[in-house]
């Protein structure tokens, strides 16, 4: 057995954020400083995934319900935009590199989950490459900063689940919900819109304007279903739009931990804080990416 520490470098630095510390730091603060603090402390968050230009201000509302003084675990649920994966998958690594400072893998949580034999493990590589997750550990670090020392985090790429295996890893984390000194981070963009290759996703409501008032409404009615805190009524809504939500098999675990939570009657709420949209369009060769945050509080 090696004790040799496997680090993920902060493989996006540089490019889709800032690779400087302390610029990385105050841009950071400056979005949090435009951020209200209305419904801490957040048991869980939704809070988008592209560059920092394009949603760190949307982010920062979900993150300013963090509370680091109860946080000692912080699980980050991120979508596999790069390889193909039925299942979840747990990170090879030991530690997350950020430009601000490292963060630790809670490697006793990361035993329990590879026990139950649900989850596989990703090469350092696949980690690397995927940006998901590695979104929201500068965000992460610096909401947890006044505690850095005291929390640990638990990373998990998750696949594109069949509606049962999204209700069986909602079940078997819902147990790390119910604590309190564990956050969930959902890592979701919202609406991919355009023609374009990557997207291929052009609905349309003449009814309701131009383009993108077209796409505020589909998500926003995509955003009141998750508000719901209702698996099925989100897994229908997929269905019969087909909007390309990337987060939607994280959103779905969630959703069902929550669900299984429930039935012991724990009480809780949902409420997103912020919409944005990467451009505005208004013809058929526009294109554009919406963002969404939210959080989630216990009663």
């Amino acid at each position: 057995m090696s004790n040799r520490v496997v680090c993920r470098e902060a493989s996006h630095a540089g490019s889709w954020y800032s690779a400087s510390g302390s610029q990385l730091n105050a841009q950071l603060e400056g979005w949090l400083s435009q951020a209200q603090s209305t419904i801490r402390p957040a048991r869980a968050i939704i809070a988008p995934h592209a560059g920092y230009t394009y949603c760190g201000a949307c982010a920062a509302h979900a993150y300013k319900q963090v509370d680091p003084s109860i946080t000692r675990r912080v699980f980050i649920l991120g979508p596999s935009h790069h390889v193909p994966l039925s299942r979840c998958a747990l990170s090879p690594a030991d530690i997350y590199r950020t430009p601000l400072y490292d963060l630790r893998i809670d490697q006793k949580v990361y035993a329990d989950l590879w026990k139950t034999g649900l989850f596989e493990r990703m090469t350092l590589q696949t980690d690397e490459d995927e940006h998901s997750i590695e979104m929201h550990l500068p965000y992460t670090a610096k909401a947890m900063e006044s505690h850095k020392d005291e929390f640990s985090i638990v990373p998990v790429l998750v696949g594109a689940l069949s509606e049962s295996k999204e209700q069986e890893y909602g079940k078997l984390l819902s147990k790390y919900l119910a604590d309190p000194s564990n956050l969930f981070i959902i890592s979701s963009d919202f609406c991919h819109w355009g023609r374009c290759q990557r997207f291929r996703y052009t609905y349309y409501d003449e009814s309701q304007g131009e383009i993108y008032r077209s796409i505020e409404h589909l998500d926003k009615m995509g955003m009141s279903i998750i508000e719901q805190l209702d698996p099925m009524s989100f897994t229908n809504y997929l269905k019969k739009y087909r909007n390309t939500i990337c987060g939607r098999h994280p959103i779905g675990v969630l959703l069902n931990a929550v669900a299984e939570l429930r039935k012991s009657g724990l009480e809780m709420n949902f409420t997103f804080l912020n919409y944005a949209q990467s451009s505005e369009c208004r013809n058929w060769q526009d294109s554009s990416v919406s963002y969404a945050a939210g959080a989630l509080v216990v009663h």
